[in-house]
């Protein structure tokens, strides 16, 4: 049987903002609908992904900004960093590790993602 991990409710504190957001980093928006006054479903999938975000009114119970460690994995992590910069996002310098090469941003809430190249710069 297979089991594939979709969707991942991100908690955001305003949705406009949150949208803008991750079409600046470069995330596809797939659905943004209003589906009554207490359910407004935005949803989200980076370049390349199988698994979404999704995020909005009457999503999650979380509180913005909860999440940290949310990861997405690249081919290039010199090339993921260099895109990032230049879309205008705060990305950290690359971590090298031994299991892998990384840069680490946050969304305007806080929730924290890691970009990951599976295989060390140096490996």
């Amino acid at each position: 049987m297979d089991i594939k991990l979709e969707l991942i409710g991100v908690p955001v504190s305003d949705i406009d903002r949150a949208k803008g957001f991750y079409e600046q980093v470069g995330f596809h928006a797939d659905h943004d609908v209003t589906v009554s006054e207490e359910i407004r479903f935005v949803q989200m999938t980076p370049p390349g992904s199988a698994c979404s975000i999704a995020f909005g009114k009457g999503i999650t119970a979380m509180e913005p900004g909860v999440l940290d460690n949310l990861q997405v994995v690249v081919a290039d992590i010199e090339e993921a960093h260099a895109d990032l910069t230049a879309r205008g996002i705060a990305v950290s310098a690359i971590d090298d590790q031994p299991w892998g090469s990384f840069v680490y941003f946050a969304d305007p809430d806080g929730n924290r993602w890691a970009v990951q190249q599976t295989v060390p710069r140096n490996g």
